[in-house]
């Protein structure tokens, strides 16, 4: 439901500064100019979540449960976890598995019951002419296909993780190495 009412825009998320608070991340509906859909789903969520229904702004916060009816509280997955079940959807060449180099993924053009794919990530030994991304390894090129959209949204969501900065690094562990 919150899947379908993002792809319709109606949702918002962002980070407020506070002076003494530091930062907090928001979550906001929009409820001008949507679908009536939208609007019905928004109102269901806002009920399925016990939000309250006037408030136009949530807290994301980091936890198993919401302490308030303007919070929503989220436990998310790592970015390892993340690339685990990515790499789980790797079109893996029939030689690569012959010689148990990797597990194998989802089949080519099969669906799971109740697997939602992340990203699609195509393999083949020749280049492919229309990707957004593409790398050569172990003989085979493995890419994403330049008209993929949620592939291509996923796949730089991903880049960003690794590029985030998380914050000041003052105070770190020192490592030494004693020499002569």
């Amino acid at each position: 439901m919150l899947r379908k009412i993002q792809l319709s825009g109606a949702v918002r998320l962002y980070v407020k500064e506070e002076v003494n608070k530091g930062t907090t991340s928001l979550l906001s509906f929009r409820s001008e100019e949507i679908t009536p859909e939208t609007l019905a789903g928004i109102k269901e969520l806002r009920r399925l979540l016990r939000l309250n229904p006037d408030a136009r702004e949530f807290t994301l916060v980091y936890a198993a449960v919401a302490s308030s009816d303007t919070e929503i509280a989220v436990v998310t997955r790592s970015v390892f976890s993340l690339m685990k079940t990515m790499a789980a959807q790797v079109e893996i060449p029939g030689e690569d598995l012959a010689a148990h180099r990797a597990f194998p993924g989802f089949e080519q053009g099969q669906q799971q019951k109740n697997i939602l794919r992340l990203i699609r990530i195509h393999s083949s030994k020749s280049k492919p002419d229309n990707y957004f991304v593409c790398v050569s390894y172990h003989n085979a090129y493995f890419w994403i296909d330049d008209s993929d959209l949620p592939s291509k949204q996923i796949f730089s969501l991903m880049m960003m993780f690794f590029l985030a900065d998380t914050g000041e690094r003052a105070n770190l562990p020192i490592v030494t190495i004693p020499s002569r």
